[in-house]
């Protein structure tokens, strides 16, 4: 008896600490929502022979991250596509056309992780995937952890990401044909993130 009440009392013990480990391993975790005040979501194209820069300006998301272990997060952040900004009204409106992005039909450029890693002293490497125009591929996000700092009683954390796509993957294929030969936009486009999340407030218990 004294054998199979202790064998019960190890299994309790063993339910108990299996039923507090998520809990432990969660305890680092602390989520961030995107400061759009102090991000920016900037992109560049070849034109002609010049690479003319662009931005998004509507976007949103959030970072799960345990400061201590940035390999343990993720992050998903959303853009509204309409939202794209080249300084230049007509060319805009081409590009939330049919002919691009097509924003009527696929509003939201979204970016959801699916892994990260370390790749040296704070730089990470974020596997995801990026879907564009209804077309979903996988990317990879070569970022810089800048730090993290706690600024008017608000906890913050800055990176840098960047990453290159070919837009004929997302179907944004228009182009036209230079006189002489040469297609006018190039197919590659460089993407950079500055980015700053602020800590999201706990809500108070029983909220």
């Amino acid at each position: 008896m004294k054998n199979r009440a202790a064998r019960t009392a190890a299994g309790i013990a063993a339910v108990a600490m299996a039923m507090m480990l998520p809990s432990r391993l969660m305890a680092g975790m602390e989520t961030y929502i995107i400061d759009k005040e102090h991000t920016s979501i900037t992109f560049k194209i070849r034109h002609f022979f010049s690479k003319v820069p662009g931005q998004f300006n509507s976007f949103e998301g959030m970072l799960q991250l345990d400061p201590d272990d940035q390999t343990k997060g993720s992050v998903t952040v959303t853009i509204d596509a309409a939202s794209i900004d080249t300084n230049e009204p007509a060319r805009d409106r081409h590009l939330r056309s049919d002919a691009f992005f097509d924003v009527e039909s696929h509003p939201k450029l979204t970016f959801v992780s699916r892994s990260i890693r370390s790749a040296g002293q704070d730089k990470l490497a974020i596997d995801g995937d990026l879907t564009i125009r209804g077309i979903t591929k996988q990317v990879t996000l070569d970022v810089d952890a800048l730090g993290f700092g706690e600024i008017y009683s608000v906890k913050r954390a800055a990176f840098e990401a960047r990453t290159t796509i070919n837009r004929q993957d997302f179907n944004v294929s228009w182009n036209d044909v230079i006189e002489g030969g040469g297609a006018i936009l190039g197919d590659e486009v460089q993407i950079v993130i500055n980015l700053e999340a602020k800590k999201q407030k706990e809500k108070p218990a029983g909220d």
